[in-house]
């Protein structure tokens, strides 16, 4: 049995960003940059924001789904040449890297929130069990 693998796979290109719905983007605190973040440039009324560019940050979140399949020197050559502004492979890495740090952090404190709920919920319920008295918050006018 022989296999014939004759036919042309052809030549991969990046699909182009899809500006479909628009999102809302935030200005960013400038805290002690030197450089200005990608998506980014410094906001003429106070040097102290960055404002949001909407198309460099659509390109971007297309790029983070690229990545799954590509190289980062791929991905940032695509960027780049999609904004018209420069982005290195290991400045896209660098950045990339810093938002999924940030992003599990904002994950594990909120489910650290939830399990605070729950004990301090469980805490109630026992002092009215036990007790049959619990305690009150200076805040807390529920009776």
């Amino acid at each position: 049995m022989s296999y014939s693998f004759d036919r042309d796979l052809g030549f991969w290109e990046l699909p182009k960003p899809d500006m479909g719905a628009e999102k809302i983007w935030h200005p960013v605190v400038r805290v002690a940059a030197r450089v200005v973040p990608f998506g980014y440039e410094v906001d003429p009324d106070n040097d102290k924001l960055f404002k949001p560019i909407p198309q460099e940050l659509e390109a971007l979140e297309l790029a983070k789904k690229h990545l799954k399949q590509y190289s980062y020197r791929e991905v940032a050559a695509w960027l780049t040449t999609q904004t018209g502004r420069s982005i290195s492979h290991s400045g896209l890495q660098k950045r990339i890297l810093i938002e999924r740090r940030r992003k599990k952090a904002a994950s594990i404190k909120r489910r650290l929130a939830k399990r605070l709920e729950e004990t301090l919920a469980e805490i109630e319920k026992l002092e009215k069990g036990v007790t049959g008295y619990y305690t009150i918050s200076e805040g807390d006018d529920s009776c």
